[in-house]
């Protein structure tokens, strides 16, 4: 099993955090791992992206250039990044900061609302975590339970915790597709 995995988005929207839980998830199950981070200058705001690999196999380069699962939580990022998904691959895509539909018709295209589902439930800052939450509802790879404790190592406090689940369960309830 290999799974590689592109999050790209802007500094701020957690791409990197997103990526460092995918991390540990693997690790967690007795997978090797990769987490590549590349951010631009300005961090926060600027455009950031984050490879992950897991795999039961040695990981011969930490670099992502062709995901089974592109994460897009960003317009520069679709623009970006769309023509490099695998075929049959996947993109989830955050429907409420992308308005241009991708032009891929070879993956499946998910949209999730992720930023409004995360506004509505409290924090914008979630949004990263309402897309995991979806991922989760499409792959089975790893469970709420397993995501669950992760999260639980990751959040300061309990508010963040109960937040996190929250956008969690959100983001597994919203799939659509398109494509």
């Amino acid at each position: 099993m290999t799974e590689e995995i592109l999050i790209a988005g802007f500094g701020g929207q957690g791409v990197l955090f997103l990526g460092q839980i995918f991390a540990h998830l693997g690790m967690e199950k007795g997978y090797n791992v990769s987490w590549l981070p590349s951010y631009g200058p300005e961090m926060r705001g600027g455009t950031a992206n984050c490879s992950v690999i897991i795999s039961s196999d040695t990981i011969g380069s930490p670099v992502v250039f062709n995901p089974d699962t592109l994460f897009v939580l960003n317009k520069p990022s679709l623009e970006k990044f769309e023509a490099s998904v695998k075929k049959d691959g996947m993109m989830l895509v955050n429907s409420s900061l992308v308005d241009i539909e991708a032009k891929r018709k070879d993956v499946n295209i998910y949209c999730i609302p992720a930023t409004d589902v995360a506004s509505k439930i409290g924090s914008v800052k979630v949004a990263n975590i309402v897309m995991l939450g979806a991922y989760l509802k499409l792959k089975d790879t790893f469970s709420l339970s397993e995501v669950k404790e992760i999260l639980k190592e990751f959040s300061k406090t309990e508010e963040i915790y109960n937040l996190n689940c929250r956008a969690l369960e959100e983001g597994f309830g919203c799939i659509s597709r398109r494509g």
